[in-house]
């Protein structure tokens, strides 16, 4: 019996005792820095003859791992291992899928200083931002333990026929490609193989290429508990040679994918194509982005307003689809708001995060992030009014560190109000009114998260009715989803809506089928 699903507590880094306890988990992963990791395909380790770097932001010149550069060949390799372990997994007990997912809830749990000290080093989160990421991946184990239960056998909910013996069960599709992206480093690769493994899918996870020792780590929670070769596969190297194998395959059943727009859209329009041999429409489950806009009115609280904006904006140094990367600000209100914005970003400490608990902003991920940031910052100059930050912070070993940026009177139209730029980049935009708000708000190709300040409960409704987005907050930040709290996914160009960690999300990598027995 399991008790009922409750999401995991956050560490308490005020206290002393946690941050020994992650200091020392800190040190511990530091020693493990460098190895070298092979490709896991069916259960054995394919080594290769080219590597590539996982590299440490802060200090790019510390490799966090090397691992094998695989090829169209390791990802056909790996959908041949995994077709065949589907053969047998497919038929085992949702009762026993769900205890793999258990386990590696239970031993995450054990080990979670250990796996957020990895995403430290890896992605350069904060010690609160690591912690919150392997808190979910935590929570989404739990909980779709509890949704596989629940779920893949609906018959109860069938209208009665006496004359027949009926039932409702939701199989699995079969061969998955699950393709993370690196900035919820352990959630969300956590999330999509939870859900694929216990719906009795077999998968090839393609890690993205600046985060593949957590999610090694990831795999390692299932193999090590006696996960049957073939089940989940692990297989590294460019997404435009494996990830493009993987997607065009013809056993290939689905796609589950996060990431960037551009590629989600290529990923879609790559897999609708019925390739030779081919018996079935590929699913995909795409999740692509944001531009998400945080609303205040002249009604709401100016202070609870600019804390929710800043931690909208900033958290992860704005590396979340669900970042609030725009602040429309009614007239009434926007210069008290504004100027309490800019007080507070200007508060925010950066550095290397494995230096201190009371770093906020770490280091974008990479060289290429830095320098696309760098250019919509030029952009912005052009655009709008430049309040504080906007430039590199030079470090002598060279790390990734961007101001967190402001840039205010930024027009509803503008690139920087309209592109994801995905670093820590926020535009001010003055409207009219609430109505023009919205009108600004709704105004982008995406709808993934928002935010509205206001102390009307007309306008809430209004918002509520009106404001196109898969995840709306009411004077709250539009970051933070919980697993089975707020189910997370987007309208429009942010994806298909998919709803992580919601109720019906495991639906997506299963097919119903029904039975009816004449007595």
């Amino acid at each position: 019996m399991l008790l009922p699903y409750s999401p995991e507590a956050l560490t308490d880094f005020s206290q002393p005792g946690q941050q020994e306890a992650f200091r020392a988990a800190l040190d511990k992963a530091a020693a493990d820095l460098g190895r070298t990791f092979p490709l896991i395909i069916g259960g054995k380790p394919v080594a290769t003859a080219a590597t590539y770097a996982s590299i440490n932001p802060s200090r790019p010149a510390e490799a966090v791992g090397h691992f094998s550069k695989g090829d169209a060949q390791s990802a056909a390799d790996a959908i041949t291992a995994a077709a065949a372990a589907f053969e047998t997994w497919q038929y085992t007990p949702v009762s026993e899928r769900v205890r793999y997912l258990l386990h590696a809830a239970a031993e995450l749990r054990r080990r979670k200083h250990e796996f957020s000290a990895v995403m430290v080093y890896e992605v350069g989160k904060s010690w609160a931002e690591a912690d919150a990421d392997t808190s979910e991946a935590i929570d989404f184990l739990e909980y779709y333990a509890r949704q596989a239960l629940r779920l893949l056998d609906s018959s109860d909910q069938l209208a009665p026929y006496p004359a027949e013996q009926l039932s409702l069960t939701y199989i699995p599709l079969g061969v998955g490609a699950i393709i993370p992206p690196w900035n919820f480093a352990l959630a969300i690769p956590m999330g999509m193989v939870a859900a694929v493994l216990v719906t009795g899918n077999t998968a090839i996870l393609k890690p993205a290429g600046q985060s593949p020792y957590i999610a090694w780590l990831l795999c390692e929670l299932f193999w090590n508990a006696g996960l049957p070769a073939g089940v989940l596969n692990f297989v590294t190297g460019p997404g435009s040679v494996v990830g493009s194998a993987l997607v065009n395959d013809p056993r290939t059943r689905f796609i589950n994918f996060t990431g960037s727009r551009e590629v989600g859209c290529q990923i879609y329009e790559q897999m609708a194509k019925v390739q030779p041999g081919q018996k079935w429409l590929k699913r995909a489950t795409l999740e692509m982005g944001g531009k998400d806009a945080v609303l205040v009115d002249e009604t709401a609280n100016a202070e609870a307003a600019a804390q929710g904006i800043v931690a909208s904006a900033f958290g992860f140094q704005g590396q979340k689809c669900s970042a609030g990367s725009r602040a429309i600000l009614v007239d009434g209100i926007y210069d008290a708001v504004a100027t309490r914005v800019v007080e507070l970003t200007k508060q925010l400490t950066i550095g290397a995060p494995d230096q201190s608990v009371q770093i906020d902003q770490g280091p974008v991920v990479d060289a290429s992030a830095m320098n696309k940031i760098m250019e919509y910052i030029e952009i912005g100059t052009q655009e709008g009014e430049l309040l504080t930050g906007g430039h590199r912070l030079e470090t002598p070993e060279g790390g990734y560190f961007i101001e967190p940026t402001v840039f205010g009177e930024v027009p509803g139209d503008a690139r920087i109000a309209q592109e994801e730029i995905f670093g820590p980049v926020l535009a001010l935009i003055r409207a009219r009114d609430f109505e023009h708000a919205i009108e600004i708000a709704n105004s982008t190709d995406y709808g993934l998260t928002g935010a509205v300040f206001s102390a009307r409960r007309d306008r809430l409704e209004k918002a509520r009715a009106e404001f196109h987005v898969g995840n709306l907050y009411f004077n709250r930040k539009c970051t933070g989803a919980m697993v089975g709290v707020h189910p997370f996914g987007g309208f429009n160009m942010s994806g298909t809506d998919s709803k992580a960690g919601g109720p019906d999300y495991l639906l997506l990598f299963s097919q119903a089928k029904s039975v009816a027995e004449r007595l």
